[in-house]
């Protein structure tokens, strides 16, 4: 069968925008038609998967009268796949740009795994443009760093699979053989029980197996995960992380499911050497994707979080 066309995720009944930022067109959706007039709220999906993920979230902020606009991350979906820029610098730039592109100047950021990665990034390197952050199961990078090479409980969830990532053509095979089977096999890995057995389940698996054999896509997907090993080694990495060691004085809020396997809650709770006014909080019956799981109880403590 032909692989999926990066149309594909251009599902009907949303309203799909294409925005230039930072040198790349950015494929974004919203509920309905935008509106510049009410307060930005920008989301961002974690590894293996794209916009779609915030389908409960968009809903539920625009009706809270926000403007929700989730995002197919630089390499994803229907976004633009450029060789390069998977760095900390280039996306925190791409996120910073779409900002300003949609009419804004300023967003509150929604992050998840590699997107809440995204979001600690901008809100550090782009101050003006972050009103406030939350973060799904997305450690602060230093935090993440730190525990996963310290902590024995991190390492051995985290840094598996973040080393097979590094491998080429290996990695890429491996994500979109047998119909993109492992884009499922992440969800089954790292959900709790409660969403498992779910028709939400079954469809939104369905929906990322198709995402991943996109053309292009396993391979930038696999990028962010390579820049931030190979970059270890280098100046750039170096760089990078020095300027990330800054303490953060916005609202933020991380979240994470009692049940996650793959992050743990020491290494969100570190996180807050870099965030004076960082929130801890947990969803119950929750694993490594709580915004899918359970979204009602996190989209409560979100649009709660965001009108503070």
């Amino acid at each position: 069968m032909p692989a999926p066309d990066p149309s594909s995720v251009r599902f009907t009944g949303w309203h799909h925008v294409d925005v230039r930022a930072n040198g790349v067109r950015l494929h974004a959706v919203e509920v309905e038609p935008p509106r510049t007039d009410r307060p930005l709220v920008l989301f961002m999906h974690g590894f293996g998967e794209f916009w779609w993920s915030w389908r409960h979230q968009l809903k539920a902020f625009t009706e809270a009268g926000y403007r929700a606009v989730a995002v197919d991350l630089r390499g994803y979906g229907d976004s633009d796949k450029p060789p390069r820029g998977y760095d900390g610098w280039t996306l925190a730039g791409d996120t910073d740009g779409l900002i300003r592109a949609l009419g804004h100047t300023e967003a509150t950021l929604v992050g998840h795994a590699d997107g809440g990665l995204v979001c600690w990034a901008t809100a550090t390197l782009h101050p003006r443009s972050v009103r406030s952050m939350a973060v799904i199961s997305s450690p602060h990078p230093q935090a993440l760093k730190t525990a996963a090479l310290r902590e024995s409980n991190q390492r051995k969830t985290f840094l598996k699979g973040f080393l097979k990532a590094q491998i080429p053509r290996t990695a890429e095979r491996a994500l979109t053989e047998d119909d993109g089977v492992m884009a499922e096999m992440l969800l089954r890995a790292h959900s709790g029980p409660a969403w498992l057995d779910t028709d939400d389940f079954s469809d939104t698996a369905r929906r990322n197996r198709s995402a991943i054999q996109i053309p292009g896509v396993a391979h930038c997907s696999l990028e962010y995960q390579r820049w931030a090993f190979r970059s270890q080694f280098r100046p750039d990495g170096s760089k990078f992380l020095e300027l990330m060691d800054k303490r953060l004085h916005i609202p933020a809020l991380a979240i994470r499911g009692e049940v996650d396997n793959y992050i743990q809650r020491s290494t969100l709770e570190a996180s807050a050497q870099w965030s004076s006014k960082l929130e801890l909080t947990e969803i119950p019956d929750a694993g490594h994707y709580s915004h899918q799981e359970q979204p009602d109880d996190v989209n409560h403590r979100l649009i709660e979080f965001a009108a503070n």
